[in-house]
């Protein structure tokens, strides 16, 4: 019978010691690459692409919101302050197109320049005053602008919830698809050594790691963007209630200043 002595026993430590190290740096990202099967390579690839989506969004809308949000009081103060409807209106024409405001108090005045046109061309009988009265008519012409740029301003919004809540379950995928190889490796070498299942348990790991690192971002943002665009949504009901008022009477209602 062979007898284990202190040095032998230390040895078959470290011998262990140095195979366990060996199977651990199968765990790396680059054996992940190397060993991707045609399904691991799917959920790579769509976890780096919603990952890269969410993030041009977040950067996107960000800019968006702070340029919006800085040139609101500009372009609303400017439009109130300005003592010539006609030069306030050449002041608003002159802002860039992503600019919101600008449009929605534009398609106002252009509201009221076409009623005015069919009424005078047509008369005060005409078909257009029948159908719609000014005030009308300058409403439908208010909701269509806010509907519209409050679209805009809901950019992106739509892929970061879906990130947010599917990058996880994309993650969870190859994270079960990683458990299934070990077991594979398990069954076919009869044991559960780490050289058997340090790969595959490396592989479910970091998949994990991918679909928390793409879901978190977007989540986040989602939440601070739907309560960014809440209050800009809250800013064009009020300027378009004041531009309903004023094109619609010809003065703003002292209340709402």
């Amino acid at each position: 019978m062979f007898l284990q002595t202190p040095a032998t026993t230390d040895a078959a430590q470290a011998l262990g010691g140095n195979t366990n190290a060996e199977a651990m740096k199968a765990m790396g990202f680059g054996d992940l690459i190397h060993n991707f099967d045609p399904l691991g390579w799917v959920v790579f690839v769509t976890l780096v692409v919603m990952s890269f989506l969410s993030w041009y969004f977040i950067v996107a809308n960000g800019i968006r919101n702070a340029t919006v949000k800085a040139r609101a009081d500009k372009v609303i103060d400017g439009f109130w302050g300005n003592g010539s409807t006609q030069d306030a209106i050449r002041e608003l024409e002159a802002q860039p197109r992503s600019e919101p405001f600008s449009k929605i108090a534009l398609d106002a005045a252009s509201a009221v320049a076409h009623h005015q046109q069919a009424t005078a061309a047509a008369g005060t009988t005409g078909r257009l005053a029948e159908s719609l009265s000014r005030s009308e008519f300058i409403d439908r012409a208010l909701r269509q602008a806010v509907a519209r740029e409050s679209m805009r301003l809901e950019g992106g919004m739509t892929l970061l919830a879906t990130v947010g809540s599917a990058a996880p379950f994309v993650g969870l995928l190859g994270t079960v698809w990683g458990i299934y190889h070990a077991l594979i490796k398990i069954a076919a070498s009869g044991n559960a050594s780490m050289n058997a299942v340090a790969g595959p348990v490396g592989e479910a790991l970091i998949m994990t790691a991918f679909g928390l690192f793409a879901a978190i971002p977007a989540l986040f943002a989602y939440n601070f963007f739907s309560r960014s665009n809440r209050v800009v949504y809250a800013r064009f009901d009020e300027f378009a209630h004041d531009l309903h008022d004023f094109f619609a009477t010809g003065s703003r209602v002292e209340s709402q200043k």
